[in-house]
């Protein structure tokens, strides 16, 4: 086979991979979060092996665990987060009003130093209508539940998820070794250490950044608690679980928690404490807890993450959500692996002579300063 037929099988591989993703996205869901369960769970499996059980027997107890788990957190925390988050709802005209109060003594500070034009301009950007806020709000929230997460997307997640993670987790090293036995024997070192490495980028990187935003989420709920802030257990949660965007979690959890306490509290101290929570936060996590539970070898650059999961929503909502990360990290170690093929090539020119070094300008030269 010539190099352009290999080039074409698969390239028409990857259009009919991205075909199957368009058309069946909406029901993909329950799928890739069965698949990114199991991978999650499957070294716990694979240490449960070396214990003696079979991998029946592991997988039957990890997935009770992780049910165990998720009834857990169902029952303890969703009924508390929901009755804070619709108090938040039904407190947000007070804060709208209050916001719109600060801005109004912002702007007329602005309008008796830079005149009243400038204060307009400033006036109509930022002091919209209630109405227009809540139209506004509203309209993401559509978007977000047609684009992923519908009524029909999560009773699927809810139900089949299990199911799919239980059968995928039990046979992963069969699915493994048959993908393996498919690889085109030529190539097949080759591809195995691509494998390799992207499984060790989403490893330390799915692992990792989800035991910091479970971190992070703790540490938020308990000190906000402490510190007495109404709805700290939904702010805390919100901060940790967009911490997996990089200082998304941080930066918005800070506007969230200081906006409110400087709404509920009259003492300045309780609103730094609250901001000098989110600081701490932020060093903790940047410091300690990424170095140590995501490290170095993850080798994604935040600019990265940001786009690919932008990217993966806007193209497949919530399932693109999950997919864009293990999708990045293939792409990362490709092009890795590209320019290391280019740079031994005769394109690069490796092989060539080396250029001779400047020359250094003689003290006589009239050229030189």
């Amino acid at each position: 086979m010539t190099t352009e037929r290999k080039v074409g099988f698969w390239l028409a591989g990857l259009a009919f991979l991205i075909l199957i993703l368009v058309l069946l996205n909406n029901i993909l869901l329950p799928f890739v979060a069965g698949m990114a369960i199991a991978y999650f769970f499957d070294p716990l499996c694979d240490r449960l092996e070396k214990l003696g059980l079979s991998r029946t027997w592991a997988t039957v107890l990890v997935t009770l665990l992780f049910l165990v788990g998720a009834m857990l957190v169902a029952l303890l925390v969703i009924p508390l987060a929901f009755d804070q988050l619709q108090k938040l709802i039904a407190l947000a005209p007070d804060l709208i009003g209050y916001v719109r109060q600060l801005l109004q003594g912002l702007i007329a500070t602005l309008e008796e130093r830079f005149g009243p034009e400038t204060a307009q301009r400033m006036r109509e950007a930022v002091l919209g209508s209630p109405s227009d806020i809540a139209q506004f709000g509203q309209g993401i929230v559509d978007q977000i539940v047609a684009g992923g997460l519908g009524f029909a997307n999560f009773l699927s997640l809810l139900f089949i998820t299990p199911v799919v993670a239980f059968y995928l987790l039990r046979d992963w090293d069969k699915l493994i070794a048959r993908i393996d036995s498919w690889l085109p024997r030529r190539h097949a070192p080759t591809i195995r250490e691509l494998a390799r490495e992207t499984d060790e980028i989403l490893s330390g990187y799915v692992r990792g950044v989800g035991t910091v935003c479970l971190t992070l989420g703790a540490y938020y709920s308990i000190g906000l608690i402490i510190i007495g802030l109404d709805f700290a257990l939904i702010v805390g949660l919100i901060a940790g679980l967009l911490s997996f965007i990089p200082y998304v979690g941080a930066i918005g959890g800070l506007v969230l928690s200081v906006g409110l306490a400087l709404f509920q509290f009259d003492s300045i101290w309780l609103v730094v404490a609250t901001a000098a929570l989110f600081l701490s936060g932020q060093a903790l996590e940047g410091n300690v807890l990424t170095p140590k539970l995501v490290g170095e070898k993850v080798n994604l650059h935040p600019a990265v993450v940001i786009f690919a999961l932008l990217a993966g929503g806007s193209l497949f909502g919530f399932t693109g959500l999950l997919l864009s990360m293990p999708v990045a990290a293939v792409i990362g170690v490709l092009l890795r692996f590209s320019i290391g093929q280019y740079l031994k090539s005769p394109l690069y020119g490796a092989k060539c002579a080396p250029l001779p070094p400047p020359v250094a300008p003689r003290d006589d030269d009239p050229t030189h300063p």
